[in-house]
């Protein structure tokens, strides 16, 4: 059983919100939140797998939400809802440590199945759209250093990839999937999953959307 947290400050949203993840077998709704404090608050209190989290709330909006529930290092996972697809707000929320975004006027399916997907630990956001995203906002990103500064201090995150690694989380951030990465490096498609599961072990990132923000963080991949 996936279990949820509604952060939302409409309440027929949170209403309909919770009818539609309620008629479906394997979710329920811990609890709901008009605001990004109460959020953290509950999430702390009920740990649910999924806080389905809007980001434009009074006080508290929902992207510090994101940080502060993120930041306590527990399994819970967030999904960001934005009005559109491409705005500053998905971007910030991603950057928070959500693990992907949707639409707010997404279809049920769509939701659900998000739902579904960030429980489980796979990212929302297809990687050819976060990439998008984060070429739309690079001027947010760290500003870039010389040569000679990323020779002489490489980003410690990396420090433990292997060569192979290092390749894999280059393409990773290219927007590349798995079938593409096992197709055009000639590799068995387990075996890059393999290598996908030991670079988010190996640098933190909590899933694929994490990854290709770490990608685009250590200027293995450069905006376009």
């Amino acid at each position: 059983m996936t279990t949820v947290l509604i952060a939302d400050d409409h309440a027929l949203q949170r209403l309909g919100f919770r009818m539609l993840l309620e008629s479906q077998d394997d979710l329920t709704v811990l609890a709901e939140a008009c605001n990004g404090s109460e959020a953290v608050r509950l999430a702390a209190e009920h740990h649910p797998d999924v806080v389905l989290m809007d980001v434009r709330m009074p006080g508290l909006d929902g992207i510090e939400a994101t940080r502060r529930i993120v930041a306590t290092g527990d399994r819970t996972r967030i999904l960001i809802l934005t009005t559109f697809d491409l705005d500053e707000y998905a971007y910030a929320g991603l950057r928070a440590g959500a693990s992907g975004f949707l639409v707010k006027d997404a279809q049920p399916e769509e939701l659900l199945s998000g739902i579904r997907a960030v429980a489980s630990g796979d990212a929302v956001v297809a990687p050819s759209l976060t990439r998008r995203l984060l070429d739309a906002y690079v001027h947010h990103l760290p500003t870039e250093t010389t040569d000679a500064t990323s020779a002489s201090a490489p980003d410690p995150r990396l420090a433990t990839l292997t060569d192979r690694e290092r390749e894999i989380l280059t393409v990773i951030g290219q927007g590349w999937t798995n079938t593409e990465i096992a197709e055009r490096l000639h590799l068995a498609e387990s075996t890059v999953k393999t290598h996908v599961g030991r670079i988010l072990a190996k640098t933190g990132a909590r899933d694929r959307v994490q990854a290709v923000i770490l990608a685009y963080d250590t200027r293995l991949v450069k905006p376009s």
